[in-house]
């Protein structure tokens, strides 16, 4: 996953919550559970609330801190920020219009620590159709009403027994985002 696709995500969670992304969830399935991305800070305009970012590979990106970035004053240039996105786990499949599960614990948990940082999680449901069906992981690609195409691995496997290929369903997934800030090392 590239720096820029990261910060897409965190601007995604941050920006849209709620919206059903496509260009989260386009990335092959695989076995892998989180990606992890880390940058240094190397500048904070704190009048338009932007933090420029400097990953490993030496790119840098500029990003906007939005309202919801309640302790930004406390961040430094030279703190290290490292963004660990969980893939969407797909958790129920059902007919379209049928009740969702429960809500999981979905929203902003905010870091008590001495840097910034917190996790960003939601539950969405959506009416798509299954294009494939991979047992093996288990996984399932969709496509969407506007013709977007993702997959998500399926949390556990008796949630696509029963289904094909070409079958509109409900789906209802999860996803995470936690960012982490640490001091640099003296």
């Amino acid at each position: 996953m590239t720096r820029t696709l990261v910060f897409t995500i965190t601007l995604a969670f941050v920006l849209a919550a709620g919206a059903f992304s496509p260009a989260l969830a386009q990335k092959p399935v695989t076995q892998g559970a989180a990606i992890t991305e880390t940058a240094v800070i190397v500048a904070i305009d704190s009048t338009n609330r932007l933090i420029t970012l400097k990953s490993e590979d030496g790119t840098t990106d500029t990003i906007v801190a939005g309202p919801d970035v309640k302790r930004f004053a406390e961040l430094k240039v030279g703190d290290k920020v490292t963004f660990k996105y969980y893939e969407s786990i797909v958790y129920a499949i059902q007919q379209p219009g049928t009740k969702p599960p429960d809500p999981a614990a979905v929203g902003i948990v905010r870091s008590t620590g001495p840097k910034p940082g917190g996790t960003m999680s939601e539950q969405m449901t959506a009416v798509v159709t299954i294009k494939a069906i991979d047992m093996s992981i288990p996984s399932v690609t969709i496509t969407t009403d506007d013709g977007s195409t993702m997959s998500f691995k399926v949390e556990d496997k008796k949630n696509i027994t029963g289904f094909k290929v070409g079958d509109k369903v409900q789906i209802t997934y999860t996803r995470a985002l936690a960012i982490s800030v640490e001091a640099p090392k003296k």
